[in-house]
């Protein structure tokens, strides 16, 4: 089959799947939620997620990068890694990969068309709702796990974790690299509420591996009763977290060594976080200390639209920060570990249903220039309008435009910059992925 009619065949699977799938459940509502639906799905397609060990990452930020740096230690270690994430930033595809490579589209629409074939059998024979979007993609990436015979997946959870599609796996290793408010209404106990979520994804068989995460929270993970806690601060701890020239120079202390030195590819302090948290992860897969060759992987690791530098004069980055911890984050690594001589325009699109309140907040608290806020929408349903975020953006105090989409808005502020200025493309992934497309496209 040619190319072509690869990707038509896939677009027509895709077309089935967004209109005859149920959508995910409400972000953060877990009543009446279970695991049933998936398991039988995963029996009917020989139950792969048993035949290869998974390291399974949950948390507020940072899941993705962790997942990266895990990947790469893995490859180094000559394993065969299949890595499942998500959202995608610009494909479908990329939300499976085994090797760094995604599925092409030959092999992913032949498994979403026996998946469709499967679902439909299903629902013949049960009253009920069909598998999710999510829990089809998810099927699909770990029945393609086992047809590649990984040696391990390294899985991404989408929401939460106890209920979420992917706690399935064989999990040796299980993560939790933070707590945050995203996905919450912020009412008393919502901590509690999450990390109790999350912490479902901490089976007896697996080593937990948690960030810098409240002790009264460590509690509430210790009473799933994994096989082993490693805790950040306590079993593991990184010592040094240092900007360098493209990334940062970490020293991460776990059980079996001290790592001075490394060097990790990814711009931010939080990165830094994240390297300690793949080094004491991938250490307790092999219950061996990590040698500097396998530590030299974390030198050559690169995650789409995760502070993301497209250019250098101007300074323009993509990130995909969707929550005002995110955000943060990426304001402070602009600030830390760049000189921007000139202004700071941010371009910024994101979803209903996070406050633009708070993510300016989060700007602010940073020390991060803020002279021009370029507001757009990204092209997807929850998108919030642009002209909605201009009028939080002026309430206080702030310049803003509005453009008519992702594309307009870049174009717009690459217009207005100087080598001197730097531009962030963020707000949220569809954002980041739209941007990232047309840049790409704009520099052919």
């Amino acid at each position: 089959m040619s190319e072509v009619a690869d990707s038509a065949l896939l677009a027509e699977v895709r077309a089935w799947l967004d209109g005859h799938v149920n959508l995910e459940a409400t972000a953060g509502d877990t009543d009446g939620l279970t695991l049933e639906p998936m398991r039988e799905l995963l029996a009917s397609l020989g139950d792969p997620q048993a035949d290869y060990p998974a390291v399974h990452i949950t948390g507020t930020n940072g899941k993705g990068s962790v997942a990266a740096l895990i990947a790469a230690l893995a490859g180094a270690w000559g394993m065969t890694v299949g890595v499942y994430a998500s959202p995608h930033v610009e494909r479908i595809n990329e939300r499976m990969t085994v090797g760094g490579d995604p599925i092409d589209d030959a092999d992913l629409a032949e498994m979403l068309s026996h998946l469709r074939l499967v679902a439909d059998h299903l629902a013949a024979d049960r009253v009920g709702a069909p598998p999710s979007w999510f829990e089809m993609v998810t099927a699909a990436a770990l029945r393609w796990f086992a047809d590649s015979a990984v040696d391990l997946a390294v899985v991404e959870v989408g929401k939460l974790g106890r209920f979420d599609a992917t706690n399935v796996v064989n999990s040796e290793v299980a993560v939790i690299t933070n707590i945050g408010r995203d996905h919450t209404d912020g009412r008393p106990g919502w901590e509690q509420e999450v990390m109790g979520e999350k912490a479902g994804i901490l089976h007896p068989g697996a080593v937990a591996v948690l960030g810098p995460i409240d002790p009264d929270l460590v509690a509430i993970a210790a009473k799933e009763s994994p096989r082993e806690m490693l805790v950040d601060g306590q079993h593991f701890e990184l010592e040094e977290n240092r900007p360098a020239m493209g990334g940062r120079l970490v020293t991460v202390r776990t059980p079996k060594a001290r790592y001075d030195d490394v060097y990790v590819s990814l711009f931010g302090a939080h990165q830094g976080e994240n390297a300690a948290l793949a080094i004491a992860a991938f250490e307790a897969l092999v219950d061996q200390e990590l040698d500097d060759g396998i530590l030299a992987a974390l030198g050559d690791v690169a995650v789409p639209a995760r502070f993301e530098v497209a250019t250098r004069q101007p300074l323009v980055v993509i990130d995909g920060a969707h929550n005002p911890d995110g955000l943060a984050a990426s304001a402070e690594t602009l600030a830390d570990q760049f000189t921007v001589l000139g202004q700071v325009i941010w371009v910024v699109g994101m979803m209903r249903d996070k406050e633009p309140g708070a993510m300016l907040d989060a700007i602010e608290a940073s020390g991060a220039r803020c002279d021009l806020v370029v507001c757009c929408a990204p092209d997807w349903p929850r998108a919030l309008p642009a002209a909605e975020l201009a009028a939080a953006v002026r309430n206080r105090g702030i310049d803003a435009e509005t453009a008519g989409d992702v594309a307009e808005a870049v174009d717009r502020a690459l217009a207005l910059s100087t080598e001197e200025d730097a531009v962030v493309v963020t707000g949220s992934l569809y954002t980041a992925g739209a941007a990232r497309l047309h840049m790409a496209a704009a520099n052919k």
